[in-house]
C-alpha cells in the first residue's frame, strides 16, 4: 500500500508509538481512527492535538463499528493480539501490522535491526555511535524509545537506521526486511504473552525471515537457542562468541577480540579496551563488531567508539558513592536473566533490590545466583512473594520486604557496609508500581540522592 489517501486506518493505542503513526498516516492523507481503552481524563491533551490534525480519536473503549471498511490496524507494541477487538478484526480480514513494519515501508535508508532478550538497548546505542563515525545521517530508535515511522522519511538511501526491535514489534511483521539483523540471546521472557519459549523464539526469528543472500544476520554462537537459527536463515550468517574460537566470525581468544571473516583474520582490540562493564556487555560489543564487519566500518573508527562508549541509562548505571557504598541503577533488568548478568558484573558484596510485576518466568537460576553473590535481598512489588519463595529454597534467608522504592533505598543503606554495592536489578517488569522502567530508575536515583 503506497497510496494512503482516503484509506481507512485504525491505530490501536495512544502512547508514543500510536501518536507517531497517527500523525504520519494523517499527513499522508489517510483517514485515521485512533482508539484507546483508557479513559478520556488520561489523554485529553493528546486527543485534542490529534483531532486538530484530522485524526478521529475515541477513548475509554474500542468501537466495533470502526472496523467497518477498515483496511489496516496498526497495533502499539504493548497491546496483546488476543484482545477481543483484534480477534474480531482478524475474523473480518483486516490486516494487523506494527509501526516497525510501516517504518520499514517508508524508509529509503537500510535498517540495522537488533533483538534479543537482553542487551538490545546497549547494543543498539553502541551500534548507533559506531555508525555515526561514517558521516551518514543515523536514526537510532524503535523499542529504544523513538518511534521510527516519523523519522525515516528524512533519510536517503545513503543513510542508515539502527533499530532496537522487541518481540512485541516483530509479532505482526510480514514483509519487514533489515539489511543487517542481530539476535543477541534468547532466555525466558514475556511468557505471559507468548506462552512458551518456542513461541517466543519463533517470534524473535522473524527478524531475519525475509532476508536474502545479500543481507546479514548476526547470531550468538554461545546461546543454545540462537546458534541453531543460522540454519534457518537465507542471509549471510556471522557468529560471535565470548566462550570459544570460531572457524569464522568474531570471538575472544587470550583476552583479544579476533575477527575471522571472508578469508581475513585480524585482531580488533583487547577485551580491556571495551569501556562498558560486565561479560554480557562484552557479548554486546562482539555483536556490534560483527555488525560493523558486515557494514564495512573502518577498524579505527570502531575501536575508538568501543573505547569511549560508556553504556546507557538504567543499565548498570553508576549513581553515586556514599560513605563507601556504591549505588547502581539497573532498572532495565526486567527479567531474571538480565538481573543475573547484572549480579555477575560485581565482585564486591551486593545488596540487591528486586521485584515488580511477574512475567510468568522461573526465578530458580536467579535465586541460585543470589545465594552465591548477594549478602542481602530487598524485595518489593507484586512478585516479591514468588521471588522470596524461590530464594528460600536455596537456603538463603537474609531477605527484607519493603513497600516502595524509597524504603528499599533507605533499608539498603542502613544494612550496607563500606565496600558494598547496592544494586537495583528488579528481574521483573515495572508496571505494578511505575509507568515504565525509566520512571522506576529515576525514582531509585532520586531516593539515592536524597540520602544526603
Amino acid at each position: 500500500m503506497t497510496d494512503w489517501k482516503h484509506k481507512k486506518i485504525i491505530v490501536l493505542g495512544l502512547a508514543r508509538t500510536g501518536i507517531a503513526v497517527a500523525e504520519t498516516l494523517s499527513e499522508l492523507g489517510a483517514n485515521v481512527y485512533l482508539t484507546e481503552y483508557k479513559k478520556e481524563t488520561e489523554f485529553q491533551k493528546e486527543k485534542e492535538a490529534l483531532e486538530k490534525k484530522g485524526v478521529k480519536v475515541e477513548l475509554g473503549g474500542h468501537s466495533l463499528g470502526w472496523l467497518e471498511n477498515a483496511e489496516m490496524i496498526v497495533v502499539s507494541p504493548g497491546v496483546s493480539l488476543e484482545i477481543p477487538y483484534l480477534l474480531e478484526a482478524k475474523k473480518r480480514g483486516v490486516k494487523i501490522t506494527s509501526e516497525l513494519e510501516l517504518a520499514w515501508m517508508f524508509s529509503l535508508a537500510p535498517i540495522i535491526a537488533i533483538t534479543g532478550t537482553n542487551g538490545k538497548t546497549t547494543t543498539t546505542s553502541l551500534m548507533g555511535e559506531i555508525m555515526k563515525t561514517t558521516n551518514k545521517q543515523v536514526v537510532v530508535g524503535g523499542n529504544i524509545g523513538l518511534p521510527l515511522v516519523n523519522e525515516v522519511g528524512r533519510l536517503s538511501a545513503e543513510d542508515v537506521v539502527v533499530a532496537e526491535v522487541s518481540s512485541f514489534q516483530l509479532e505482526t511483521t510480514q514483509d519487514f526486511c533489515p539489511k543487517v539483523s542481530a539476535i543477541l540471546n534468547i532466555t525466558e521472557d514475556h511468557l505471559d504473552r507468548h506462552k512458551t519459549l518456542g513461541n517466543y523464539t519463533a517470534v524473535k526469528s522473524k527478524i531475519f525471515a525475509n532476508q536474502g543472500p545479500k543481507d546479514f544476520v548476526i547470531l550468538n554462537a554461545d546461546d543454545p537457542l540462537v546458534a541453531p537459527l543460522g540454519e534457518k536463515s537465507c542471509a549471510q550468517v556471522i557468529f560471535f562468541s565470548r566462550e570459544k574460537k570460531l572457524p569464522a566470525g568474531v570471538y575472544v581468544e587470550k583476552e583479544k577480540i579476533i575477527s575471522k571473516w571472508q578469508g581475513w583474520e585480524e585482531e580488533i582490540c583487547l577485551v580491556k579496551d571495551i569501556k562498558i562493564k560486565g561479560s554480557h556487555n562484552l557479548e554486546n560489543a562482539l555483536a556490534a563488531i560483527a555488525m560493523s564487519l558486515a557494514y564495512g566500518i573502518q577498524k579505527e573508527d570502531l575501536i575508538r567508539t568501543l573505547r569511549t562508549f560508556d553504556g546507557v541509562e538504567h543499565r548498570l548505571e553508576f549513581v553515586r558513592e556514599k560513605d563507601g557504598v556504591k549505588f547502581y541503577n539497573d532498572s532495565k533488568g526486567t527479567n531474571p536473566d538480565a538481573a543475573i548478568k547484572a549480579l555477575e558484573a560485581f565482585s564486591e558484596p551486593v545488596i540487591l533490590i528486586a521485584g515488580g510485576r511477574d512475567k510468568g518466568v522461573s526465578y530458580r537460576d536467579f535465586a541460585t545466583l543470589i545465594r552465591e553473590k548477594a549478602k542481602t535481598v530487598i524485595l518489593l512489588g507484586e512478585a516479591a512473594e514468588k521471588i522470596q519463595e524461590a530464594v528460600i529454597v536455596t537456603g538463603f534467608t537474609n531477605i527484607h520486604k519493603v513497600n516502595n522504592m524509597e524504603e528499599a533505598v533507605q533499608e539498603s543503606f542502613q544494612l550496607a557496609q563500606r565496600g558494598d554495592v547496592v544494586l537495583l536489578s528488579p528481574a521483573c517488569a515495572s508496571f505494578d508500581m511505575f509507568k515504565n522502567y525509566e520512571v522506576r530508575g529515576e525514582v531509585f536515583k532520586q531516593a539515592v540522592r536524597d540520602l544526603g
